[in-house]
């Protein structure tokens, strides 16, 4: 599978279910669209993202300032750095 490159045609499979996001029942705009897919496929992409990430980290190849799905940043640690970077005026 993982060595020839292709996925199993049930892993593509998703059932989509509308989810009310508040607001009157009736109106389709208060729906959102809920795809609920494989739990093994779920756990193959976070086991690729997390090597992907991590060989990233490794090899040094994500902008300093990129906090977002990083392991120990967030966005409280970004707004800190932009805030340490900011001159007030005097």
């Amino acid at each position: 599978m993982i060595n020839n490159g292709s996925i199993p045609r049930d892993w593509k499979k998703a059932i989509v279910v509308p989810i009310h996001k508040g607001g009157i029942r009736s109106v389709v705009k208060n729906y959102r669209p809920v795809s609920l897919t494989s739990v093994v496929c779920k756990q193959m992409e976070h086991v690729i993202a997390g090597y992907i990430r991590q060989v990233w980290e490794d090899r040094d190849w994500l902008y300093e300032g990129q906090h977002g799905f990083r392991t120990g940043y967030s966005s409280e640690s970004q707004i800190i750095n932009l805030l340490g970077h900011i001159r007030l005026p005097r």
